[in-house]
């Protein structure tokens, strides 16, 4: 590690992205953000008038259209550059503009769902018939009309709009906390020699050989987030409360209930998901238990979960490495999908590596007549490995989309999100494990997707269950105070994790660093989609072409059909727990292939 993060003006070029490629000069972000409160004018002007003709119908959504297209740059830019370094003051005040005119369009055309409503379906039938370019919107409108039962008054859905900004405070004051205010001390490794902390340097120190290293970084990183508690608790507690607001105003019986509504999934699928889960704990204890022997201690402890099993052996991978790796693995999707790839390593969509005050962790965000962006903190692991063709599924997933459809019926929905992301972890993994050039390199790749599967299957479950159970004790009048909400946690993480794993008090605190808590019941997609990939990759490296070109369908259509619809376009079916229990019998199987291998070391 080095000793200090770089500025951002001390990374190399070819390291960064080129967000020119959106604004070349920012008068033009300027003079777009003024176009976004034009257009917002412009929408206003309609109220009352939708019903009146298929004409007013039809403006509205082209305008609609268009008012999108410029938020998409706006905010897209706003927000990446802040991202980059979110202590620079310019970058926050073009984001803080960027949500303002958000919001100031979200409650401009606020009244638009509502008058959708009020169309009866013979009128609306009409309207198709007298205006063919409607046809364009029938998507959208549907989606609107799906949700008749939540939708309020014209005056009330304006009302909820203009609360959204004030709404989004607590997840705001979390990012700026954790990633521009929040400072970790230096530790000691077993030398004796000191490493400085960051976020993005955590799980690169617990995932070090050096035990002393671990053990110091693990208690010097919670105890960090635990000096603030009270302030993540009340962070979080204004996060659920206004999800809770949110929901009874729309009358939903819960806020899990109107986040899953929105997606257009049932909480069936979820609970599921959680039965299924709790069905097969005994494998995730059979995984700690391995995890216990493989690395030969007397006590296994949370500092102990990212550390690869295999104590003599390692792997670094440069970036270099890295994106030859990926184009070798991704190879069975065919030469049109490698071209992008290809594009994307050329042309700097990619911001690499850490430096100082960059958002931390690693996305995928797309600007629809742009390209798609990466964010990433590359540091040489394996898993850093696995996170850039996972973000780079995302990225394509959104590529083929926005290619596909318009920007009206371009954005996926949440539900599915993960899968593009998850299928290329899949393949990346059964790549390198059958080129592995040994015995203790095969066994360090299979620790790796077992670690996956601890990290998304499991650990994504347990952050959903602590997500349901602390909505329902706020729901139920339980205040969600530090401790309660460290309780909760600790009691989950001892039930996942088992008798073999000593719950260390330190990681009650864990919940506290999550952002995904912010993200309106988010995370129990990564292990729905994590069952989805494996079944996909699965077909792809069995069936060849006929699977492909199923998933790159699957992959074009955006949102033009309801999740769960979409996933049996690429032969997955989550309206059964097959998929969920299939998958989790690959993770025995695989538990059952490391301790063969080992065998042999």
């Amino acid at each position: 590690m080095q000793d200090r993060l770089p500025k951002r003006d001390e990374v190399a070029l070819e390291l960064k992205w080129r967000l020119e490629d959106i604004y070349d000069d920012e008068q033009k972000w300027e003079e777009e953000l003024n176009k976004i409160n034009e257009l917002s004018d412009k929408i206003a002007a309609y109220a009352g008038k939708l019903a009146d003709s298929s004409e007013n119908l039809l403006a509205v959504m082209k305008l609609d259209e268009e008012l999108n297209l410029y938020i998409d740059r706006v905010h897209g830019y706003a927000h990446m550059r802040e991202d980059q370094d979110t202590a620079n003051g310019k970058y926050q005040g073009m984001k803080q503009r960027a949500m303002s005119a958000y919001m100031y369009s979200a409650e401009k055309s606020a009244y638009i769902s509502p008058e959708v409503l009020a169309i009866s379906d013979e009128e609306l039938e009409k309207f198709y018939a007298q205006t063919p370019d409607l046809g364009r919107y029938k998507r959208m409108i549907g989606e609107i009309r799906r949700l008749k039962d939540h939708m309020l008054s014209s005056e009330m859905e304006q009302l909820l709009a203009s609360a959204g900004e004030m709404q989004g405070a607590s997840q705001k004051a979390y990012g700026m906390l954790s990633n521009a205010d929040l400072k970790f001390p230096s530790v000691k490794d077993s030398k004796g020699e000191e490493v400085q902390l960051s976020n993005g340097r955590f799980v690169p120190t617990q995932m070090s050989k050096d035990r002393d290293l671990r053990k110091a970084s693990f208690e010097a990183f919670y105890g960090r987030y635990e000096e603030f508690k009270n302030t993540w608790a009340a962070m979080y507690d204004g996060e659920v409360k206004s999800r809770i607001f949110e929901a009874k105003a729309r009358k939903y019986n819960s806020a899990f209930e109107a986040a899953v509504d929105g997606n257009d999934v049932s909480p069936a699928v979820c609970d599921s998901l959680f039965e299924s889960i709790h069905d097969n704990m005994s494998k995730m204890h059979q995984y700690v238990s391995l995890r216990k022997k493989l690395l030969g201690v007397d006590e296994l402890h949370m500092y102990d979960v990212y550390v690869p099993m295999l104590a003599d052996y390692d792997m670094k991978v440069s970036y270099e490495e890295a994106k030859e790796l990926s184009l070798k693995a991704l190879a069975p999707l065919g030469e049109d999908y490698l071209d992008v790839v290809k594009e994307a390593y050329e042309n700097r969509w990619i911001d690499v590596v850490e430096n100082e005050g960059k958002r931390g962790g690693a996305y995928s965000s797309g600007v629809y007549d742009v390209h798609p962006y990466m964010l990433l903190n590359y540091n040489d692991t394996l898993d850093d490995v696995f996170t850039l063709v996972h973000e780079m599924g995302h990225s394509m997933h959104t590529w083929y989309s926005n290619k596909a459809q318009t920007i009206v019926d371009a954005n996926y929905k949440i539900f599915v999100a993960e899968v593009a992301s998850t299928t290329n972890e899949v393949l990346l993994y059964h790549y390198m494990k059958d080129h592995a050039e040994s015995a203790q390199e095969k066994a360090f790749i299979i620790n790796h997707f077992l670690d996956s599967f601890k990290g998304t299957m499991f650990r994504q479950t347990m952050f959903e269950e602590f997500e349901r159970k602390t909505c329902e004790m706020a729901e139920a009048g339980t205040p969600l105070t530090a401790e309660s909400l460290y309780d909760v946690y600790l009691d989950l993480n001892k039930q996942y994790f088992g008798a073999d794993m000593i719950s260390d008090a330190q990681i009650g605190w864990e919940w506290c660093r999550i952002p995904h808590f912010y993200y309106n019941f988010y995370v129990y997609q990564y292990a729905t989609s994590f069952a989805a990939a494996v079944a996909i990759a699965d077909r792809i490296l069995k069936e060849g072409a006929p699977a492909v070109e199923q998933y790159k369908k699957f992959l074009s259509s955006g949102c033009t059909q309801d999740p769960v619809s979409l996933l049996k376009i690429a032969g997955v079916d989550l309206t059964t727990k097959a998929p969920i229990d299939a998958a989790l019998a690959v993770f025995g199987e695989a538990i059952t292939e490391m301790e063969q291998v080992v065998k042999d070391l």
